[in-house]
């Protein structure tokens, strides 16, 4: 981001969400490079090894049956996918902040397509699995983040097109 022109709330904001997506990244790479390493059969003794002591209390905890069921239904291929899903996703989205907060101009629309694309693939599970609180959330932040971008792109391509102007122009004298 350039530091020498001034920054209202919303280019904060556009900020900040931005390095938000990029740490949601990081995280993807690293769980990614984790479900590599890990077989189901490892996840299924770390789910019930999470969740022992709350079934022990309460057999129909809704968390952790859920958690315990997930687990159980995992299998080597299903493993193998998720983790391939988290590092193109990971690495995709760090990529394009780290072009982002460099003002790379081509990154703008290439983040909105991305994030119109997952947007996308969440509405339908929305639609199609019961909604969860938390993908809903999550829909309405991309929206928000889409928004924000399209916004600072706009704000690019006019300065650099007022830098262009200003410098193809022939000095008048």
């Amino acid at each position: 981001m350039s530091l020498s022109r001034r920054k209202d709330l919303l280019d904060r904001t556009f900020e900040v969400a931005i390095i938000l997506k990029g740490l949601d990244g990081v995280l993807e790479v690293v769980g990614g490079l984790l479900l590599l390493l890990v077989t189901p059969a490892t996840i299924n003794r770390i789910a019930a090894a999470l969740t022992e002591h709350e079934l022990s209390q309460d057999p129909h905890d809704f968390l952790a049956t859920h958690l315990l069921n997930t687990a159980h239904g995992l299998t080597r291929s299903s493993v193998l996918f998720g983790s391939l899903y988290l590092l193109s996703h990971g690495v995709v989205k760090i990529v394009l902040v780290v072009s982002l907060l460099r003002n790379k101009l081509w990154a703008y629309p290439w983040m909105i397509a991305f994030l119109l694309l997952f947007i996308a693939y969440q509405i339908y599970r929305i639609v199609l699995v019961p909604p969860s609180l938390g993908l809903a959330l999550l829909t309405i932040f991309d929206l928000f983040v889409v928004w924000l971008t399209y916004r600072e792109y706009q704000k690019q391509r006019q300065r650099l097109g007022a830098w262009r102007g200003t410098a193809e122009r022939p000095a008048v004298r």
